[in-house]
């Protein structure tokens, strides 16, 4: 098994059977997503939309007053391919009143609260529309905790959780997703600069290789993963991650008081 060893096809239509499957149990009426002008969501977004139309999708575009201009636009011209209604949300008013007294902001900090706020407005919007959220994190990302607890890691369904990023590009190209956005370095936009790698410290191509060795090969010791071209340093830092963000991997922990588990469904005879 190898990390490229992905069937396009039969992922495609494994992932728009399960968007189907998920809002047919809903019972409400479509998904709403949120377009950053990035590769994550202009796959979730296209997956949607071959499996269930353009009228069941509506895109929401939420930039801060930092936000990158190309990303705005991206996020558009994916739209206009895809052919679904789009709403923008501006969100400088909340962040900006939030933050008005508290200074110095660290960057991180100003990231994580843009993250929910704009998840708090698509679980809003999804509510008016009787639509679900749909979900745009990748497994790099849910491995290495790069995401924000009930910010962009939440949401109602998640088309693309278990694909690394270097499948989801594979897969975005699969779905003709623009050369503007399927090129474009990754970035969460969360300020001016800012790159997913830089922020990670980790390459994507590199990292996956090395997070598919460990969890779909099962190859933990360390000595083969030296052999293999990883540096104890680029190691620890991967696997760091993915221990010390454990907790966003689960919802919260309750406290055991022995009692039983709550089931999905009753049925009462």
């Amino acid at each position: 098994m190898n990390l490229l060893d992905l069937n396009e096809q039969k992922t495609a239509s494994t992932l728009e059977k399960f968007v189907i499957e998920k809002l047919d149990n809903s019972g409400l009426s479509g998904y709403v997503i949120g377009l950053s002008g990035g590769i994550d969501s202009a796959l979730s977004a296209s997956i949607a939309v071959s499996a269930l139309g353009a009228d069941k999708v509506m895109g929401v575009l939420m930039p801060y007053s930092s936000s990158s201009s190309s990303s705005t636009k991206d996020a558009f011209e994916l739209a206009e391919k895809l052919g679904i209604k789009t709403r923008t949300v501006e969100i400088s008013p909340m962040i900006d009143a939030y933050y008005n007294n508290i200074k110095p902001i660290d960057p991180v900090r100003f990231g994580n609260k843009m993250a929910r706020e704009r998840m708090s407005i698509l679980f809003d919007i999804a509510f008016d529309m009787n639509r679900l959220v749909l979900g745009t994190s990748n497994r790099t990302e849910i491995c290495l905790g790069y995401g924000t607890w009930y910010g962009d890691a939440a949401c109602s369904v998640n088309p693309i959780g278990m694909l690394y990023k270097t499948q989801v590009r594979q897969l975005a190209a699969y779905y003709k997703v623009p050369d503007s956005i399927l090129k474009k370095t990754p970035s969460a936009d969360l300020w001016p600069g800012q790159t997913d790698e830089d922020e990670l410290g980790l390459e994507y191509a590199r990292v996956d290789r090395l997070l598919f060795m460990i969890l779909e090969q099962g190859i933990t010791d360390r000595k083969s993963l030296n052999k293999a071209g990883f540096e104890n340093e680029f190691i620890d830092l991967a696997v760091g991650k993915m221990n010390r963000f454990y907790f966003k991997r689960h919802l919260p922990e309750i406290a055991d008081l022995g009692l039983k588990p709550i089931p999905d469904k009753l049925t009462i005879s």
